[in-house]
């Protein structure tokens, strides 16, 4: 039996449907920090993705912004003075405004779709985004409008995206976790979810809509190539993360399989952790040495051509 293929509106309208749905528990499941730790990351991933020092920038437009992770530790750092985030989801965006206000930052929302933005010809000085690419149905599109925006040597910056390999690599851990689940909860001494409801409904939601709403996995060259067709000048594509990767799938694998109060605090703090000890590793020793597509993650960075 073939599957029905959707249409761009449709993978759309589900992207704002999922993602109006998981803003209330979004910053919570992905351990974004508006802390030391998520400036430190998200400069670092700046940094990275640049494969440079950032220079500040006056205007910036941040796509499919989610809850503000990248713009809102940005605005923090000071490297940016004029905020835009826009995202397709309502929901996301009424996160974003409740994070910004707590933190005393000011930032302009608009709720737009990445392939029609709404602004001006060279408004922003920077577009950027964290793990939107992947689900933009008509990418070609989305980096023409990006082009479109930015300022005569205006950067683009875009980092989370999934490589292929990487994300056919992450399947093993997730195997692992699930053969070992019930070993793992006896020696915790957690319950295993309920079915009806908690995590493991939410993770069951998670995944049937993840099959729409995912609509790439990116080839570094192919990632290179679509910013490379919209005019786009300087492209860097890198990766980042493959052991913390691992290690950070295998224990939401597994926490996935029990009931969130029986896992214990000590559990946590080694899972959380862990998975920053990791990442130092794979900055240190196996950024520098491997292909970008091996690892989970890829980065993109590139400028507009002065006039």
């Amino acid at each position: 039996m073939v599957e029905p293929v959707l249409t761009a509106e449709q993978i759309r309208d589900a992207n704002t449907r999922y993602h109006d749905v998981a803003a209330d528990d979004y910053d919570a499941k992905w351990g974004i920090d508006f802390g030391p730790v998520g400036l430190e990351q998200v400069l670092g991933k700046v940094e990275k993705a640049l494969g440079r020092a950032p220079e500040p920038f006056e205007r910036s437009l941040e796509v499919g912004a989610g809850t503000g992770y990248f713009t809102l530790n940005l605005l923090r750092a000071g490297l940016i003075s004029q905020a835009t985030c826009s995202d397709i989801s309502p929901g996301m965006l009424a996160a974003l405004a409740a994070n910004a206000k707590r933190l005393a930052l000011p930032v302009r929302t608009a709720c737009v779709d990445a392939e029609h933005l709404p602004f001006a010809d060279e408004s922003f000085d920077l577009v950027l985004g964290h793990a939107v690419l992947h689900h933009l149905p008509d990418l070609a599109a989305a980096f023409a409008e990006f082009e479109r925006v930015l300022a005569p040597g205006g950067v683009v910056l875009f980092a989370g995206e999934p490589s292929r390999v990487g994300d056919a690599l992450a399947g093993v851990p997730k195997r692992a976790a699930a053969a070992a689940a019930p070993w793992w909860r006896l020696a915790i001494g957690a319950r295993p979810v309920r079915p009806a409801g908690g995590l493991a409904g939410i993770e069951a939601r998670d995944a049937a809509l993840e099959g729409v709403v995912d609509v790439h996995a990116f080839a570094p060259d192919d990632l290179a190539a679509a910013a490379r067709a919209s005019g786009l000048i300087e492209v860097r594509v890198s990766g980042e993360e493959l052991l913390a990767n691992w290690f950070g799938w295998a224990n939401r694998a597994l926490e996935a399989t029990a009931e969130p109060a029986d896992v214990p605090w000590a559990w946590r703090q080694y899972a959380y952790r862990g998975y920053l000890l990791l990442q130092e590793v794979d900055r240190r020793l196996l950024e520098p040495r491997l292909p970008a597509a091996v690892f989970y993650n890829l980065m993109i960075s590139a400028r507009k051509a002065w006039l």
